[in-house]
């Protein structure tokens, strides 16, 4: 396993993770890999629009609901015909192949960062 290269302080600082929930849930059809199309209540910051890889762990209906962490200000990033406004986070399996994802272990006001 490779560690990639100290940050400062102020380069962790530029990253914006908050807590969000899923509310809604499609399949991404025009995905390359297999992929859902997540809608996100960030709060304050208000419902953005992901795609995520995690379509063999998961199901649509028991995604809905679920608190997530996911870095927020990114700049849009297009997907075939979606807009992918925010970074759903995870863990990748040994393989590769399936991603796990991160939330946090009480319910959280959603838009609340990582700190």
């Amino acid at each position: 396993m490779i560690i990639k290269p100290e940050i400062t302080w102020a380069d962790f600082e530029k990253i914006d993770i908050r807590c969000g929930t899923i509310i809604s849930v499609n399949d991404f059809e025009k995905a390359r890999n297999p992929s859902y199309q997540l809608e996100i209540d960030f709060g304050d910051l208000g419902i953005k629009k992901s795609s995520a890889q995690i379509t063999t762990l998961y199901q649509k209906e028991e995604l809905i609901g679920q608190q997530v962490l996911a870095v927020v200000n990114f700049p849009k990033k297009q997907i075939a015909n979606f807009f992918s406004e925010c970074l759903v986070l995870g863990v990748y399996s040994e393989d590769k192949k399936d991603v796990t994802l991160l939330t946090p272990s009480l319910p959280t006001k959603n838009g609340m960062p990582v700190g």
